[in-house]
């Protein structure tokens, strides 16, 4: 009996672990975190801000900017919110996706999107209008005030007409000189009938500007469209050569009997990285002798348009030798100007007589060139004559031993 008592208190006690201590491990540091995180913010602040403060529209087009009400402070909010200031000329409100609104919940440390959204009224010219949005707390102890400053510039009218538009997504690629750059432009017939439109280009002298239609290979200078119907044309830009390092616009424009347009490309040349090395002879040999320096000096000329920094040299040598340049590396290599550089490559002491190869590398930026030199090591003429010496001495050697045999 004892024991069933035993085992019902046993009972008890599991049960009231797990529905009331175990979920005591489970909440309270996650709540007490949001509560010491809640304890550093002030009792009540809010913020009304857009995501821009300032932008630039054509004349009659409608802008529209993300507006972030922010509740800073630890109490739960009701903010109103106005437009406080609306420059002739336009109509301005707050708004959601599928409404206006004038009013907004916001919990504490959090922030809510809205959209700020002006439309300017028929005639409205370019000039610039300053809208004036503010944010008040219900009990009006709270406000925040702030301000988008709308720059409208004229419709550019003469380059885009009701006929006809053309549009291009990247109208500015950059790369070398020696580069094909590849254009994609959209042609959209606005007219209410067929028609066929002239392509033509004009670009920096002695460019070739050529059109294709996209993912083909043949020029075109023209192309027929439909009433609505739009078709992507390539502009093929292959730069003049000789052409430096800067910026070249190139104008492409599409017209027919009833309507014209033209846009404005930019090609941004970087200029060309070549590299090239030699020697005034054209030879690629010397001799040296072992374990004594020989110097031959090679050339390093800046062929590409744009400049050449931080030139170094390295070398590619059997085991033991040494290899020095003097100077040991160009800081800079303007485009067409050639520099002498001095090598000394030295044998190792232990270089046997023969034929070996020694690479030199010439490391520029964005452009490498490498040259061989064939290093033909000789022993000194002085071991020659030792060697010669140790001959006759063994020759004369053997003559006295054969005379001596001979007399016995």
């Amino acid at each position: 009996m004892k024991r069933g008592k035993d085992g019902l208190w046993l009972l008890a006690a599991v049960v009231f672990f797990l529905f009331t201590l175990f979920p005591a491990f489970l909440s309270p540091p996650s709540v007490r975190g949001d509560e010491k995180e809640k304890k550093d913010l002030p009792p009540r602040a809010i913020e009304v801000a857009p995501e821009y403060t300032g932008v630039i529209v054509p004349a009659g087009e409608d802008v529209s900017i993300d507006l972030n009400v922010t509740n800073k402070g630890r109490s739960d909010e009701f903010v109103d919110l106005s437009v406080t200031h609306v420059p002739k000329g336009w109509k301005a409100r707050i708004k959601t996706y599928s409404f206006d609104v004038t009013g907004i919940f916001v919990p504490s440390d959090k922030s809510k999107s809205l959209t700020l959204k002006a439309e300017p009224e028929e005639g409205t010219g370019p000039g610039k209008y300053t809208f004036v949005i503010k944010g008040q707390t219900q009990d009006g102890k709270l406000s925040s005030t702030s301000q988008v400053l709308v720059t409208v510039v004229p419709k550019e009218a003469e380059k885009k007409s009701k006929g006809v538009s053309l549009t291009s997504s990247y109208p500015v690629l950059q790369g070398p000189t020696d580069a094909k750059f590849e254009f994609s432009v959209e042609v959209e017939n606005k007219t209410d009938k067929d028609n066929i439109f002239n392509l033509s280009a004009t670009g920096p002298k002695d460019w070739d500007v050529n059109f294709k239609p996209a993912y083909e290979d043949k020029l075109i200078s023209s192309l027929r469209l439909k009433a609505g119907q739009s078709q992507s044309v390539a502009v093929e830009v292959k730069p003049y050569p000789l052409a430096e390092a800067g910026k070249y616009p190139i104008t492409v424009k599409v017209s027919s009997s009833e309507a014209k347009s033209e846009v404005e490309l930019t090609v941004l040349l970087t200029g060309t990285y070549k590299i090239d090395v030699g020697t005034a002879s054209g030879l690629l040999s010397l001799t040296a002798m072992r374990g004594e320096p020989s110097n031959i000096s090679f050339y390093v000329k800046n062929t590409g348009s744009a400049v050449q920094n931080d030139v170094k040299f390295m070398s590619f040598k059997p085991e033991n030798w040494k290899v020095e340049f003097k100077p040991e590396k160009l800081e800079t290599l303007p485009a067409g100007e050639l520099k002498q550089v001095e090598v000394t490559i030295t044998p190792a002491a232990q270089a046997l007589v023969g034929d070996y190869s020694v690479g030199i590398g010439v490391q520029g930026e964005k452009a490498n060139k490498n040259l061989e030199f064939r290093v033909t090591v000789k022993a000194s003429t002085a071991w020659g004559w030792i060697g010669i010496g140790i001959i006759v001495l063994v020759i004369l050697g053997l003559v006295v031993l054969f005379v001596r045999m001979g007399r016995r």
